[in-house]
């Protein structure tokens, strides 16, 4: 597959602090997966992804080192028009994304920054709003909604514009877990039906992992494991030491392997994981 980012090298500082948010990051990505970010608070997860989006270095004030390269142009060479078209960001407040006064109206407004016309605009709206589950909403206010329904709208409106990456920056961090379903199946839904790349920074762990081709550990400003999840989860003790919480399925395998009981692989499907629980089981009466 095509690499669509290319991160090399990558060292970022802000102004006014005392040590840099990103150090030495270099990272490729390929088309069409689904990336998993996660890390402990501070880490610079955020600081990553709002480089490849191209608000750093355009947005903000630091010292910057390296390049972002996506779909091999210069990240610091786009416009903001261009950096719109290839990637949409949806933050963890949605409210700091609303413009407009309707949901439709909301979801139109990007689009008709970009330039598209009023037909396309509904077609796209009708889409976006079967994908998300915005079809009964459309005439209500964005400030009137629950805090799902808010988060459901910022995706809508970013994905609205077909970018070929999005990210979501932490989408459920302000959600109830009513909340945090509703966006998982959603990016579920986007994963299998959309050929695009997706990025999702998140600290739900045990979902993020299911969802994710491959998982990013952000530590202290660097790249500290960037794999499979299978391979990602190989060591458990030093994903504690660097501030991580593994599913607790992944702890039971650990645990399982710590004992000598199991030598498989890892998994994330809570679903393997009981099979393997069973066999062992199994394997002890038959012993008996």
């Amino acid at each position: 597959m095509e690499k669509i980012i290319e991160i090399n090298q990558l060292t970022w500082q802000y102004t006014d602090t005392d040590h840099p948010a990103l150090e030495d990051v270099s990272l490729e990505i390929e088309e069409n997966m689904f990336i998993g970010v996660c890390g402990p608070n501070e880490s610079g997860k955020t600081t990553l992804v709002s480089c490849i989006k191209g608000l750093i270095p355009h947005n903000f004030i630091g010292s910057y080192k390296g390049e972002v390269r996506l779909f091999g142009k210069n990240i610091r060479d786009l416009n903001a028009q261009e950096l719109a078209k290839y990637v949409g960001f949806v933050f963890a407040d949605p409210e700091a994304q609303f413009t407009s006064m309707s949901v439709e109206e909301e979801l139109a407004f990007g689009m008709e920054n970009i330039g598209l016309g009023s037909d396309e605009i509904k077609e796209r709206i009708q889409w976006v709003a079967d994908i998300t589950g915005l079809e009964s909403l459309l005439d209500k206010s964005p400030y009137d909604l629950s805090g799902g329904q808010k988060q459901r709208v910022a995706i809508a409106s970013v994905l609205a514009m077909q970018p070929r990456v999005i990210i979501l920056d932490e989408p459920t961090s302000m959600l109830d877990p009513i909340g945090k379903d509703s966006i998982f199946n959603i990016c579920a839904r986007m994963k299998e039906e959309l050929h695009m790349t997706i990025i999702m920074v998140e600290h739900t762990l045990d979902r993020l992992a299911r969802l994710s081709d491959r998982l990013i550990l952000v530590h202290q400003g660097k790249i500290a494991r960037y794999a499979e999840p299978e391979r990602f989860f190989e060591n458990v003790g030093e994903l504690l030491e660097l501030g991580l919480n593994p599913p607790a399925s992944i702890v039971f395998l650990d645990q399982l392997k710590q004992a000598g009981l199991y030598d498989g692989p890892m998994t994330t499907s809570v679903e393997e994981t009981i099979e393997i629980a069973q066999s062992i089981c199994a394997r002890k009466e038959a012993i008996k």
